[in-house]
């Protein structure tokens, strides 16, 4: 069962698009603004996002940058705007695909099921070190050739680090991804867990090749 997230400020398309994909056996979550839709796709794991552009807080297409660095998932942006400017910066931001308002249900399905084929998670990648291999479309990690076992919130944090390898994500990004707007600044949680995952991932704790410490900025996966 398919897990759509659907983002729409308009309560009356947001709940017939809700019970329509339920009716066809897919799972739904709901949020009705750009930070809700940020906290639901970091506090759930939807396989695909349904996402309206004229959201009272966020613009969608920031909503889609923001989604972009940490997430693959696929976005469908369904929406009353129509001109090509428009769709043009949703698809460059990184959209999937994109379906103007009014539409066709049929239609919207099978883009649907067209961006899922896309993101089947055969196509995320291994990400492997010279002492362990973090297997994205698996949720596992492994050591030495054996699995190794992961918190969820440890799971969450080496996620987003393994996607954005080489990049540096910052502390409010992985607060805001892992635990929601809530414990920005809360960078003591992140050290607690980098500590956690370092003992168990790095052959040497106190001087961890792989998961790096930028002082006073965020972390980096160096792989």
């Amino acid at each position: 069962m398919a897990a759509v997230l659907i983002v729409d400020d308009e309560v009356p398309i947001l709940r017939a698009l809700q019970i329509n994909l339920q009716a066809r056996g897919y799972s739904t979550l709901t949020a009705f603004t750009g930070h809700g839709a940020l906290e639901q796709a970091a506090a759930h794991q939807a396989d695909v996002v349904i996402l309206d552009l004229g959201l009272p807080d966020l613009d969608g297409v920031e909503v889609i940058r923001r989604l972009r660095r940490w997430s693959d998932v696929p976005i469908v942006v369904l929406s009353a705007r129509h001109g090509s400017d428009d769709k043009i910066q949703a698809l460059d931001a990184g959209a999937d695909d994109y379906v103007t308002k009014p539409f066709g249900m049929d239609e919207l399905l099978a883009r649907l099921r067209a961006a899922l084929r896309r993101g089947t998670s055969a196509d995320l990648p291994v990400v492997e070190t010279e002492h362990f291999t973090v297997d994205l479309a698996a949720k596992r990690v492994t050591r030495a050739g054996e699995p190794v076992r992961l918190t969820p919130t440890e799971w969450k944090i080496l996620e987003l680090l393994a996607r954005n390898r080489g990049a540096l994500v910052t502390h409010d990004e992985l607060l805001n991804q892992v635990w929601g707007p809530a414990y920005a600044g809360e960078t003591n949680y992140l050290r607690v867990y980098l500590a956690q995952l370092r003992r168990k991932l790095e052959t040497d704790p106190a001087n961890p090749r792989h998961l790096l410490t930028e002082q006073g900025l965020g972390y980096r996966f160096q792989e």
